[in-house]
């Protein structure tokens, strides 16, 4: 499984593009590949404390073989005493002292082989330890990676939605709409001019007719020879 993600999404590789490129969902895919990896951790855990518990196994058999060992030299080097001593028959001490001699031998044995045992586990133990490190190494890199991608995903379909606006728009009939605008509003300017000389023009020609319809300065005269009739007052046509 790490193999598969380190093919998978290292970068510049061609077999790892072409996998990408045909993914319906890389979110998914990697987020379930992130799920094993940690299906494999929780594995590689319960393995390395199965490993660990023989390799402590293992020492412990060691020291226990050697220790057996010792005892057995210790009982045979007493056996013989006691021969020599007389407090038991010479050729009894003696085979008694060699089945001890024996057993330690074995022990011996057992011991070298429990060490050997020991050390092999201590190597399965390290290279377990070594796989558990680089298994959580990437799944942090995988998580990080994980957040990266969403985030361009983010990123990549908001840019694609605005693209695809730009490009919906017809940059020649949006000019073609400003320029029919441009015109309306040019034409509805001159009308409204034309408007206003029209008005202009009828309030001259009524200006006109009002000033030549005009009759206060003649009824301002008779008005005067009236009030000099009642005054007496010839007035200027009479004189």
């Amino acid at each position: 499984m790490v193999n598969f993600f380190k093919r998978l999404f290292k970068i510049g590789e061609a077999e790892a593009n072409a996998v990408i490129d045909k993914m319906e969902d890389p979110i998914k895919l990697t987020e379930q590949g992130i799920k094993d990896m940690k299906g494999d951790l929780e594995k590689s855990l319960e393995s390395l404390a199965q490993v660990k518990a023989l390799a402590i196994r293992s020492k412990n058999d060691t020291e226990e073989f050697l220790s057996k060992a010792e005892d057995y030299e210790q009982k045979a080097m007493l056996i013989l005493q006691k021969g020599q001593k007389n407090e038991m028959d010479g050729e009894e001490a003696d085979r008694l002292a060699r089945e001890a001699l024996v057993k330690k031998e074995a022990a011996n044995q057992q011991a070298t082989r429990s060490k050997s045992d020991s050390e092999k586990f201590d190597t399965s133990v390290a290279n377990l330890e070594k796989n558990v490190q680089e298994i959580k190494q990437n799944i942090s890199k995988w998580e990080n990676e994980l957040k990266t991608l969403k985030a361009r995903v983010k990123v990549s379909k908001a840019t694609k939605n605005l693209n695809k606006q730009m490009a919906e728009i017809d940059s020649s009939s949006t000019v073609s709409m400003l320029e029919r605008m441009k015109e309306k509003v040019q034409q509805e300017e001159a009308l409204a001019e034309a408007y206003g000389d029209i008005a202009n023009a009828s309030k001259s020609i009524d200006e006109e007719i009002d000033k030549a319809a005009d009759v206060s300065e003649a009824n301002a005269d008779a008005d005067l020879a009236k009030l000099k009739e009642q005054l007496g007052m010839k007035s200027d046509k009479e004189s």
